[in-house]
């Protein structure tokens, strides 16, 4: 039997759904251009997301 992998994971963002970006950026209240840098500095994980953002504040 053949099962297919999760595509998601709780602990990760996906930059390509755009509902989830658009919520953690407001969340974080960055504007588009600290939450594209942030992102490219720390990557996919939102605890590391979060931790890079209040670095910034």
């Amino acid at each position: 039997m053949i099962r297919r992998k999760p595509t998601h994971f709780r602990n990760s963002l996906d930059l390509r759904d755009k509902v989830k970006v658009k919520f953690l950026r407001k969340r974080l209240k960055l504007s588009d251009e600290q939450f594209a840098s942030v992102v490219r500095k720390s990557g996919s994980s939102i605890s590391a997301i979060t931790k890079e953002a209040s670095s910034l504040k």
